[in-house]
């Protein structure tokens, strides 16, 4: 195993003067820090280990006593971590997560699912002699079902490590998942279990490989359609793991400082049980998924002597560097390869309404809005569970029967949001498309997110059919809408997307090829001239060949498009390239991500909120509400019941379709 950590043996290491110096860091009122967080972070967990042996030689004390005594809150639960043995600290970690009031499950997942046979044998023997109990026999009483099957596989320790990988059973694995799962009725856990939890992980690699065609979805996908709670988790964190332990943490550490508030405990012992083995691969892996440094993240993230510890144990700022360690790029080249690869079964929240009667509905609605006062419920009741085309049937009866216009009596019977949002429902797409790039472009300001988001995430059909609305309502054209409102590049790359002419098809490799030393050969010119020739390319090729370009690019640069993008451009052309990569890997995500920040902070972007809702409820919802999940661990049902509130709430939960 090729070790990459940012701690490593320190030179002319003399452990009775560093104890000396530590017994002195901790003499009299007060104590010095600084020295105690510079030579701890710079030794090898074997060294401090003698660091320890040599202070109760000289000094007749526990160094670990004396360094609880003198520090407080998370700097001494960091420096104090740090002095135990992997093994120990392991243990503790699992003991913490087991004991007390409550299971911390996820504690338990990233420990057992990202551990080597070796590491597990140790933390297991290490468990024993602390706390005189079976590790196993404390996870049996304090966890259930299938969680606790897979765990108790995993604390074996005993997954294949030979290396040595068998054809046929890398074919036979991947159909009896297949069988276990997507095939059939109902999900067979045990062989999920006993594949996952024993065979090597190159051998597991070939068969996420081969059950992608066979099912033509991830190995991930699946486990979040046939499995639920802790053991999804559990699963998905060792297909993670599986895949690449670096890319794993990245995650896990995002996710622990991310929002509101940081998960400390979990920031803790990632940091120190990755410090010396792949902490460098974690941190270009953080860089390449976030677009911003791990060192950076920490940094604004945390204080005083604490930050500078996990600074020192993070090593460096990868936002200065230019270029992927060898890890990282063959993370980036094979997440572009399973983007190509995975075809995404996409599902909506809402679906046509069995029984319909637009005549019924129309005469509810007339009922809904007549008299004093407006039943706001019996409105959202059909207009939120009707598809888009039964609300265009319901417009023509409402007029044809009773000689209205349901829209005008909607306008006047509603306000605020909830009728932006039941406005937005009764539109045929392509009209609700062209008044939110309407909205977009009218007033002082432009709303360029909005024109961005838009433009870039619907089919050629769709941007025809949008054009044709805007030309009808407005009468004027949207390409002429584009160029009074926006100028410079960012005009001419929105007026390419807007012509609705990107290619369709598959990937063809020899030009993929060609277009990714294209790319390769702008990132050398003028600004100018690299921005022409990446419009050229990405608002012009058809996503399944832009995914092989962007693959071939990592091969040719050693470096991601995303980072290019982001290091080399600026403003609207860096926001509108960044939204078309973001969308070619994985377009769902894009719109979570577009979600997630129309809501979090002070106040709401409630036409964000609205037009991707609306938008998306009859496509991928679904989709993206999983997508949300895995990102920010809250659901999208959540965020909405936390950041909205009555009848507008009442109708946009309606359209998210469930709690995840």
């Amino acid at each position: 195993m090729v070790f990459r950590g940012t701690i490593v043996d320190a030179a002319e290491f003399d452990p009775s003067a560093d104890a000396e110096t530590l017994f002195n860091a901790m003499k009299g009122i007060g104590s010095d820090k600084e020295a105690i967080l510079d030579l701890v972070t710079s030794r090898s967990n074997a060294q401090r280990q003698e660091v320890i042996a040599a202070y109760k030689c000289s000094f007749g004390k526990d160094l670990i006593e004396d360094l609880k005594y003198e520090l407080t809150g998370k700097f001494e639960r960091l420096i104090v971590s740090l002095m135990r043995t992997p093994a120990y600290h392991d243990a503790k970690e699992i003991h913490d997560a087991v004991k007390g009031s409550g299971t911390n499950e996820r504690c338990l997942i990233e420990v057992l699912s990202s551990r080597n046979n070796q590491q597990i044998h140790d933390m297991v023997a290490a468990y024993k002699d602390a706390y005189g109990t079976d590790v196993e026999e404390d996870i049996i009483m304090d966890t259930s079902g299938h969680f606790k099957k897979m765990l108790v596989v995993l604390l074996q320790g005993t997954r294949d490590e030979s290396g040595v990988v068998d054809a046929d059973l890398v074919e036979q694995d991947a159909q009896d998942l297949y069988a276990a799962g997507e095939e059939q009725w109902g999900t067979d856990e045990a062989k999920f279990i006993m594949i996952l939890g024993n065979r090597s992980v190159t051998h597991l690699r070939m068969v996420f490989d081969a059950y992608e065609k066979i099912a033509e979805l991830c190995i991930e996908d699946s486990i979040k359609n046939e499995l639920s709670g802790d053991f999804e988790r559990l699963m998905l964190a060792v297909v993670q793991c599986i895949r690449s332990v670096p890319m794993f943490y990245a995650k896990r550490l995002y996710k622990s400082m991310k929002g509101l508030g940081t998960a400390d405990n979990n920031l803790i012992r990632i940091m120190i049980s990755r410090s010396e083995i792949d902490m460098l691969d974690i941190r270009e892996c953080f860089r390449l998924r976030y677009e911003k440094s791990l060192y950076n993240m920490i940094k604004d993230d945390t204080s005083g002597d604490y930050k500078r510890t996990l600074l020192n144990l993070c090593g460096g700022d990868d936002d200065l560097a230019g270029e992927f360690f060898p890890e990282a790029a063959q993370i980036a080249y094979k997440m572009w390869e399973l983007s190509a690869m995975t075809k995404v079964q996409l599902r909506p929240t809402l679906r046509p309404a069995p029984d319909f009667d637009p005549a019924a509905d129309a005469q509810a609605l007339r009922k809904a809005m007549k008299g004093f006062g407006t039943d706001e419920d019996a409105i959202i009741d059909i207009v939120a569970q009707r598809s888009n085309a039964q609300r265009q049937e319901i417009r023509q009866t409402f007029k044809s029967l009773l000689g209205r216009d349901l829209m005008k009596d909607l306008k006047s019977e509603l306000s605020k949001n909830l009728e932006r949002l039941v406005i937005g429902l009764m539109l045929t797409p392509a009209e609700f498309d062209a008044k939110m790039m309407r909205k977009a472009m009218e007033g002082a300001g432009t709303d360029e997110h909005a024109l961005i988001e838009i433009l870039v995430t619907r089919s050629n059909e769709e941007i025809q059919a949008m054009n044709a609305a805007y030309q009808h309502a407005y009468k004027k054209s949207l390409e002429e809408a584009i160029q009074s409102d926006t100028s410079g590049q960012f005009c001419r790359i929105l007026v390419s997307l807007v012509q609705g002419a990107r290619e369709e098809g598959q990937a063809d490799v020899e030009r993929a090829n060609a277009d990714a030393q294209e790319l390769t050969d702008a990132c050398n010119a003028e600004s100018d001239d690299m921005e022409m020739k990446f419009m050229s390319i990405l608002c012009t090729r058809s996503f399944p060949h832009l995914r092989r370009v962007f693959q071939e690019f990592v091969r040719h640069t050693n470096k991601d498009i995303e980072q290019i993008i982001k290091k080399e451009m600026s403003g609207d052309v860096k926001n509108s390239f960044y939204a078309i990569v973001r969308s070619v890997k994985n377009q769902p995500s894009y719109f979570a991500d577009r979600l997630y920040k129309a809501m979090k902070g002070l106040g709401t972007d409630d036409r964000a909120l609205i037009r991707i809702m609306v938008s998306r409820s009859e496509i991928d919802l679904f989709n993206i509400r999983k997508e949300f999940k895995e990102t920010h661990e809250a659901s999208l049902h959540e965020f909405i019941q936390g950041d909205t509130s009555g009848d507008y709430r009442k109708t946009l939960l309606r359209l998210c379709g469930g709690e995840d």
